[in-house]
């Protein structure tokens, strides 16, 4: 099976309204790892919004957005949950849930009206998150002499490669986090500034996130 190395997921939720009609559309996006956080999620919004006459929701989890979920929650079918499901496709979006709460206005909109408006709603809550990249990394640590530390250094700022530590013993000692789709790239650099001489150790595998030039490993 093919491993995905990078896809974009939320980080960080956030909420946008509008309205349509005299209808307010108000739209909560939300991280999420498992398909209960999304649940408990919605049964929380409609706790809050328990006078709203709709709380639409869609969501997505998967490397590969293998699991997908949406309720119209009353509305015409196909006019709420699909094109709130289809602005995360759309914007390859994983792990995320959406719910677009409703609050009649007295004007029905039709069916091209709600899906605008429910379409609209998606992409104002998402305008207020923190959208990043999460990517598929393996921790290396790698051992040289002084003699070669300026070489290692410019090839991994030279390639984006987060570096986490820098240990100054009798020999210096690295350690990185290289995204998998570069890693024998760099292997193969590395050996050839080096001579191969440099001491090359795998450490575990994991997924991580850059914001603000911050490495942050994520589960």
């Amino acid at each position: 099976m093919q491993v995905t190395e990078t896809f974009t997921i939320v980080y960080q939720e956030g909420s946008g309204e509008i309205v349509e009609k005299k209808s307010r559309f108000i739209a909560h996006v939300y991280p999420i790892r498992t398909e209960e956080e999304a649940i408990e999620h919605i049964e929380n919004i409609k706790k809050t919004y328990w006078d709203a006459r709709h709380n639409c929701y869609s969501y997505v989890l998967g490397e590969r957005q293998e699991l997908q979920r949406f309720s119209d929650d009353g509305e015409p079918s196909g006019t709420a949950g699909k094109p709130i499901l289809e602005v995360l496709l759309g914007m390859d979006i994983h792990n995320t849930l959406v719910v677009v709460t409703r609050y009649f206005g007295g004007t029905l909109l039709g069916t091209g009206g709600l899906v605008r408006a429910y379409s609209a709603a998606t992409k104002a809550g998402l305008e207020n998150c923190v959208i990043t990249q999460q990517r598929k990394g393996q921790k290396i640590a790698i051992k040289t002499d002084y003699n070669g530390l300026g070489k290692m250094q410019y090839i991994l700022n030279e390639m984006e490669i987060p570096i986490l530590d820098t240990i100054y013993t009798d020999v210096v000692e690295i350690l990185a986090l290289v995204p998998v789709g570069i890693y024998d790239a760099l292997q193969k650099k590395m050996i050839a500034v080096t001579a191969g001489k440099a001491e090359w150790e795998e450490l575990e595998e994991t997924s991580f996130l850059c914001l603000d030039k911050e490495v942050i490993e994520v589960s």
